[in-house]
């Protein structure tokens, strides 16, 4: 398929993004060993490893919210293309060889992104050294290496995962039939949408052995921590490939409580009309406060149980809270990394969104709405996504963290109420207003700029 496709700036940003995090990391163990041990000994090389074990796990989660957000994108965009596709596959082309060409799309811009992330990883990582060196914060004349063969693993996993995820968006293309040629490219209905018995029962399955994991996590701690791990994949699962389902009434909720103007009203119908495009459009942004809300809430319940089992012992109480501080504010930024290529899907989905909505929103216009609703329109849409994904993703990231510290000191202090990091959860709250007013400036003004008549011209 030739079609020119909206949406890639968005690919090439996750892309990129991804990489930067991930040759970053890399690059700064490298580096963090020179500095302790300028001759490169084995003590070093130890310390090397381990810290490249713990990169590892942020590079994987920022790879698992780029692949959903790709995903999503190009889900988007073929949602859009559904006319377009139906010509094509009504001349003779095959559902896998249009899926194929896109992947290709998704290849090539993988790759553009990935590359130019490598660029600017590379030259932060050279800047930093330079000024740390300055500063007194990293020895001088030391040589330190920027560049890591690993870095070429790296860009190489980050286009594989674009690729893959650009084909696993395409998965639409096999159900459009060439008789949607003679119509309007729109969503399916609710009822194909939300239809997948099969989905939702195996989503409830593992949602149970998750919580029953979970529970014996608990149960056995402190050996517990790794049951309770895999209790975590399996419900969280659950809840992803229940989605669909789980998303939409929440969003319809979120858009009750942003007013009953014929604006917000119209905008909370939205999500439960087309159920799958209101979940691709927040699912990411969940994961990313998910896993922000987890790691934080984890080390703040984790500080208080330990606070708890240390007693009358200030001195030991002091250093656990420094430690614990220290990393918590290194570890929210590494996950907030991925919370931030989570939010640049939620952007692009919204703008895509109102591409493909030109004829809906023309409609509106004709019936009387004016440019200021319709604008008002697209603000309530991203203020619901982004307050419903907020919601939902600390609620879901307080549980799982709790979790986690629960299933580690159970044995020593018992059952314990989570910590709360007021800090963090702060941060959240002002992240999303940003991120509300962000997604929806360009489109807002996209949806007012098409006049009536050329709008309900589109096809």
């Amino acid at each position: 398929m030739r079609d020119r496709l909206q949406g890639h700036g968005a690919t090439i940003v996750v892309s990129a993004l991804s990489t930067v995090l991930a040759v970053t990391l890399i690059l700064t163990t490298g580096v963090l060993a020179a500095a302790l041990d300028p001759n490169l000994m084995e003590g070093s090389a130890t310390f090397r490893m381990m810290f490249l074990a713990v990169s590892f796990v942020f590079i994987g989660i920022a790879l698992y919210v780029a692949a959903i957000v790709t995903a999503n994108t190009f889900s988007t965009i073929i949602a859009g293309r559904t006319r377009t596709i139906a010509l094509y596959r009504l001349i003779g082309s095959t559902s896998n060889r249009m899926r194929a060409s896109v992947a290709r799309e998704g290849l090539v811009m993988g790759a553009l992104g990935a590359l130019a992330g490598f660029v600017v990883a590379t030259g932060l990582v050279a800047g930093g050294v330079a000024i740390a060196e300055q500063l007194g914060g990293l020895p001088a004349g030391r040589g330190y290496p920027l560049f890591d063969p690993l870095t070429l693993v790296a860009v190489a996993l980050v286009i594989a995962t674009t690729w893959i995820a650009a084909w696993v968006g395409t998965k639409r293309v096999g159900q459009v039939s060439p008789i949607a040629a003679t119509g309007a490219a729109v969503e399916p209905s609710p009822e194909v949408a939300g239809g997948r018995v099969g989905r939702t029962v195996t989503a409830i399955i593992f949602v149970i052995i998750g919580v029953a994991l979970m529970g014996l996590g608990i149960a056995l701690s402190p050996m517990g921590i790794v049951v309770a791990f895999f209790g975590g994949m399996f419900s969280f699962t659950g809840i992803m490939l229940a989605a669909h389902r789980i998303m939409p009434p929440m969003l319809a909720l979120s858009g009750k409580l942003l007013g009953k103007s014929p604006v917000a009203r119209l905008a909370s119908a939205n999500a439960t009309r087309h159920p799958e495009r209101a979940t691709r459009a927040t699912i990411g942004l969940v994961i990313g406060v998910t896993l922000v809300t987890m790691f934080a809430v984890a080390l703040s319940s984790f500080e208080s149980m330990m606070l708890t089992a240390f007693g009358d012992d200030p001195a030991s109480q002091a250093v656990l809270g420094s430690t614990i501080a220290t990393v918590t504010v290194v570890l929210t930024a590494l996950v907030g990394f991925s919370a931030v290529i989570a939010a640049v899907g939620l952007v692009n989905t919204l703008s895509l969104g109102v591409i493909q909505r030109t004829r809906e929103l023309g409609l509106l216009r004709t019936l009387g709405f004016t440019g200021a609703q319709v604008r008002g329109l697209v603000i309530v849409e991203a203020a619901q996504m982004t307050l419903t994904a907020l919601v939902f993703g600390v609620v879901l990231g307080g549980f799982y963290g709790w979790i986690a510290a629960t299933s580690l000191l159970a044995s020593e202090v018992g059952i314990q109420p989570p910590g709360i990091p007021l800090l963090v959860i702060a941060g959240i709250a002002v992240f999303g207003i940003a991120l509300a007013a962000l997604a929806s400036f360009a489109p807002s003004k996209r949806a007012v700029r098409v006049a009536p008549v050329e709008a309900l011209a589109a096809a």
